[in-house]
């Protein structure tokens, strides 16, 4: 087994991707806080740390497949650890596994400290993060992407802080969870050859690169028009339309993926990284909104 250092390892489980899982999270404590409901911060910490593990873990298992599948070669984007020979698959394995026990050891207590409901949330998560691999190569990714990011974290974050779970905090799942998904995304969009010559077929593929890119436009676009729709209804404070500063990000995003006729693929090459950025910003932006409101 090759030796390698601390920084080698984290940069193997992507962190510049944890702000996906993370912010969701985040927001979710936010609206609990905004709510004026019972807020236990230090089981919401507990929580973000072990979403993060859990993303950590479906990271480099997903690598590991992707891998052996052939999805990813020498000549693909994205990670290299494995093509480059950085890592060997046993070792990517390995970590995969240790990271997924740990975050099921940190869950367990959680549940110990909260309740069995979120056994039950957690449990979903799993079973979806360890299926993932396969659910993606048969075009179910964006939806497993979307319950695992979005809908799942948030439930289960209002019941680990405030001992119930809160259905009303989903008015948010929409704006934070298609960003999120948009990440994955716009990565199969640009990965539409290399997929289908490894045999899998993603959503992306399906629909073709030029409906893909329409598609990815939306799903940064419209968590603004949502943003203001919820507002207008009364269901968010006003402040919470902080989170339309980051538009400008976002139509960037737009016009890199739209530029891809004239630029090739390199116009949106990092484009993924680009649009987790974006949902940082736009989160962060939500967030303040929230403890505002």
């Amino acid at each position: 087994m090759m030796k390698h250092d601390l920084k080698e390892w984290v940069l193997a489980t992507r962190p510049w991707s944890f702000p996906a899982s993370a912010m969701p999270v985040l927001v979710t404590v936010a609206w609990t806080f905004a709510m004026d409901k019972p807020l236990n911060v230090w089981l919401g910490l507990a929580a973000l740390v072990n979403i993060i593990l859990v993303h950590a873990a479906g990271n480099v298992w997903s690598d590991y497949h992707d891998f052996r599948q052939g999805v990813d070669r020498d000549d693909t984007y994205g990670v290299k650890i494995l093509t480059s020979g950085q890592f060997t698959p046993r070792e990517v394995w390995w970590l995969s596994v240790g990271l997924q026990v740990a975050a099921v050891v940190m869950g367990l207590v959680m549940v110990a400290l909260t309740g069995w409901t979120l056994l039950w949330i957690g449990l979903v998560g799993i079973v979806l993060s360890l299926c993932y691999p396969p659910l993606k190569y048969r075009a179910l990714g964006d939806v497993v992407i979307l319950l695992c990011y979005a809908l799942l974290p948030m439930l289960g974050v209002t019941y680990i802080v405030s001992g119930a779970v809160d259905w009303q905090v989903l008015w948010l799942a929409p704006p934070v969870g298609l960003i999120t998904v948009a990440i994955l995304h716009v990565n199969n969009t640009r990965d539409i050859e290399t997929d289908i010559r490894a045999g899998i077929r993603t959503f992306s593929s399906l629909t073709g690169r030029k409906v893909a890119s329409w598609i990815y436009c939306a799903e940064v676009l419209v968590p603004y028009a949502w943003m203001v729709g919820i507002v207008l209804f009364g269901i968010v404070g006003w402040p919470t339309l902080l989170s339309l500063l980051s538009l400008p990000l976002a139509v960037k995003n737009v016009r890199a993926m739209m530029s891809y006729r004239e630029r090739g693929l390199e116009a949106i090459a990092r484009l993924d990284e680009a649009t987790a950025q974006l949902q940082m910003a736009f989160s962060l932006l939500l967030i303040v909104g929230l403890i505002l409101s």
